[in-house]
């Protein structure tokens, strides 16, 4: 293994969703490898057969793609690898390094409640090591013949030199009675086979690290370095779950997030630059490093999110999120024909407004859809006469002008206030609830030109009939 080329892997299992806390995995290595001019390796770790889907496999490549996690080689799919884990296996046994293990289920259960009943720690206790060839055909294991005298250290590169007495480790199956590898076996000869030199991943598997670090001492294999990251908790302190909110990563997306701004706050859970909290991708690759990583769990807030995401909303082109926005609108039901150029105002419009995108798309529906529900205070607070004679002077204003802006409009509804001695409230807010619905809006001229001129008036129109029918709701 040349450890002078960095090569990081991701490798989760398709027996689920990705989640958040996977991604963030997956960021770090990413981040890890490309700042050390190395190559991050995406690995499918598919061995549990009955649970393992397509459909999440693809889960997981549509989410590296959306966030624009790419990955050097790969996807590898241990599933395909089979044949290279029994052949290790074999050749372990020849050299005296792991054993074939004829315990049954029932053994092994008895064995664990007896231990358990006596106050000791449950565990494999050895009693197939020395044990004779079993009957011819029996169904058999393989465990790997872990050592019972010496410590084994991990220099982790977050947490620091964790001690693990080897006295403490019992002897773990790496192939299964149906020939199929374990995790622990899997991942060594995986990240051996594929030249891992770092590998980076939650610290629930510090424990396990000490099992891999003797298989690829018995191997005769340097083995990868490790970093273990804090876990995510929720914002009530426990392990971040489905019942904290999204459970897939593309539910982000369907909710409106920005994938820039998912990165950008991921990186910052339990990793900092000083006080930093908007980083680029170019940043977080030239300043991500592992020694920053805070030890403790790293609380998820998703107020900081929809800050950060509405930051990038602000701040990023607005062509770059019309395709985001038609998204949202079609999965409200409503199927956007309208060009980019149609849907940048309405972007730019409602940018300053909205901290996702789904939450834009609810803003920019009203000025897209052909129907339009009055929001019921609002009309009964501004759709009343003598209201419907003053929208039907803005009407004929508006109707006459030869060019329809917002500074047009805008002077056709002052104009109608001040013929009519009133503020310009009394002549806007009717107006903005009988083209929009209710009460909020950008400024009336803005509005009127985000409309455009034949929804503006047939709006008008309905907006008339409905004060006039004392409360009739309009159907456009």
């Amino acid at each position: 293994m040349n450890h002078a080329a960095v090569r990081t892997r991701f490798a989760p299992s398709p027996t689920g969703l990705l989640h958040i806390g996977g991604v963030r995995t997956a960021l770090f290595s990413w981040l890890y490898a490309r700042r050390h001019g190395g190559q991050y390796l995406l690995r499918i770790e598919d061995t549990d057969r009955e649970r393992s889907t397509p459909e999440a496999v693809q889960v997981i490549l549509d989410g590296f793609k959306w966030l624009g996690i790419d990955h050097d080689e790969g996807p590898y799919f241990q599933s395909q690898r089979f044949d290279r884990y029994r052949e290790v296996a074999s050749q372990m046994i020849v050299a005296g390094l792991a054993y074939r293990c004829y315990c049954t289920p029932t053994e092994l259960a008895e064995m664990r409640a007896q231990q358990t009943a006596r106050g000791q720690k449950p565990r494999y206790d050895g009693r197939c090591r020395d044990r004779a060839q079993g009957p011819a055909g029996a169904p058999h294991a393989v465990r790997f013949r872990q050592p019972t005298e010496g410590q084994v250290i991990v220099e982790d590169l977050v947490h620091g030199p964790v001690v693990f007495e080897n006295s403490e480790l019992d002897d773990l199956v790496i192939l299964r009675s149906d020939g199929s590898p374990t995790y622990h076996f899997g991942v060594v000869i995986d990240d051996a086979d594929m030249n891992i030199t770092h590998v980076i991943r939650g610290d629930d598997h510090l424990n396990n690290t000490p099992r891999h670090i003797n298989i690829f001492r018995a191997l005769k294999l340097p083995s990868p370095r490790y970093g273990h990251i804090p876990m995510i908790a929720g914002p009530d302190g426990a392990k971040l779950s489905k019942r904290h909110g999204a459970v897939s990563v593309l539910e982000y997306r369907q909710q409106g997030y920005l994938p820039d701004a998912l990165l950008n706050y991921l990186v910052r859970l339990g990793w900092s630059h000083g006080d930093q909290e908007v980083f680029s991708r170019e940043e977080m690759v030239a300043l991500f490093d592992l020694s920053s990583v805070q030890r403790s769990m790293a609380r998820f807030d998703v107020e900081k999110l929809n800050w950060l995401n509405q930051h990038y909303i602000k701040t990023a082109p607005a062509a770059l999120l019309v395709e985001g926005v038609r998204e949202q609108l079609a999965a409200s039901g409503l199927k956007v024909e309208a060009t980019s150029e149609g849907l940048e105002p309405l972007v730019d419009a409602f940018r300053e407004r909205a901290k996702t995108l789904r939450e834009m798309a609810e803003r920019v529906h009203v000025y897209l859809a052909d129907d339009l529900v009055f929001e019921q205070k609002a009309a009964k607070k501004h759709l009343q006469p003598p209201a419907d004679a003053l929208l039907q002077q803005v009407r004929d204003g508006l109707a006459a002008l030869p060019d329809w802006t917002d500074g047009s409009t805008q002077s056709v509804v002052e104009g109608v206030a001040a013929a009519a001695s009133v503020g310009l409230g009394k002549v806007a807010q009717p107006l903005r609830v009988a083209v929009t619905g209710d009460t909020a809006s950008p400024g009336i001229g803005v509005t009127l030109k985000l409309l455009g001129r034949t929804r503006t008036l047939m709006r008008i129109d309905q907006a008339v009939g409905y004060i006039q029918k004392s409360g009739a709701q309009p159907t456009l």
